[in-house]
C-alpha cells in the first residue's frame, strides 16, 4: 500500500521515528540498526515501509533500503515470528549477516536476537534456507559496499574464503560453518580467514 515515505526526520525515539511529509507526521517502527544510520533530525529521509494490519492496530515498519525491507518480509513468513520478532532479529543481525547465518546454519548467531530461542532459530533456518542463495550475499554486499565499506569488506572477505573452500571441494554449508567459526574475522583478510577455516575442516 505504501512503498516508502520521504520527508523530514522530525523525531527519533528508541525504536521509532517520526517522518513529516505534507503536514502529516508518520510514526514508523524501525530496527536499532536503522537508528545508527539515520541523518540528523531536520534532514530529509526516505524510509521504505511495510504496513502491518491486525484487528486492533495498524503499524508502519520502516527501513533505509529495499533489501532490508525484503528480508523483513521474509522473516514475517516464518512460523512463530511476527513483526516484533523480525524487528528484534534485524536490530541484532544485519540482512547480509542473517543470510550468512541461515546458509551456514548458525543457530547461535540467530538466537542472539532478543526473544528468539534456539528452537525458533532452527525453524527460521529450515524455512528460509531454500529461499536464500550464497550468490545473494555476494550481490547485496557488493551493491552496499560504498554505503558501508568496513562492514561489507568483512562480509566480502568471508564470502571469498567460502568460495575458495567450495572450489577445494567442500560443501557450501560446511565451508560457511568453518568461516563463521573464525575468530576476529573483522581483523583479517580473505586469505587469513581461509587458512583458519581450513584448520577447522582438517
Amino acid at each position: 500500500m505504501i512503498s516508502y515515505i520521504k520527508g523530514e526526520l522530525n523525531e527519533v525515539f528508541e525504536d521509532t521515528v517520526v517522518v513529516e511529509t505534507n503536514g502529516i507526521g508518520y510514526n514508523i517502527r524501525v530496527p536499532g540498526s536503522v537508528l545508527d544510520r539515520l541523518p540528523s533530525v531536520g534532514s530529509s529521509v526516505r524510509i521504505y515501509t511495510y504496513l502491518y494490519v491486525k484487528e486492533d492496530a495498524m503499524n508502519l515498519f520502516g527501513f533505509l533500503s529495499r533489501d532490508d525491507l525484503s528480508v523483513f518480509k521474509l522473516l514475517l513468513n516464518v512460523s512463530g515470528i511476527g513483526p516484533k520478532g523480525a524487528l528484534a532479529i534485524l536490530s541484532t543481525i544485519g540482512p547480509d549477516d542473517l543470510r550468512f547465518a541461515v546458509l551456514s546454519e548458525d543457530v547461535k548467531t540467530i538466537s542472539s536476537a532478543p526473544g528468539i530461542g534456539a528452537k525458533t532459530a532452527k525453524r527460521l533456518i529450515i524455512e528460509l534456507k531454500d529461499k536464500l542463495k550464497l550468490a545473494e550475499v555476494f550481490e547485496t554486499a557488493l551493491a552496499n559496499k560504498e554505503k558501508a565499506p568496513s562492514e561489507n569488506d568483512v562480509l566480502l572477505a568471508k564470502n571469498e574464503a567460502v568460495e575458495a573452500l567450495v572450489a577445494l571441494g567442500y560443501a557450501s554449508a560446511q565451508a560457511m560453518k568453518a568461516v563463521q567459526q573464525v575468530e576476529n574475522a573483522e581483523e583479517k583478510d580473505s586469505e587469513q580467514i581461509l587458512k583458519e577455516a581450513l584448520k577447522k575442516l582438517i
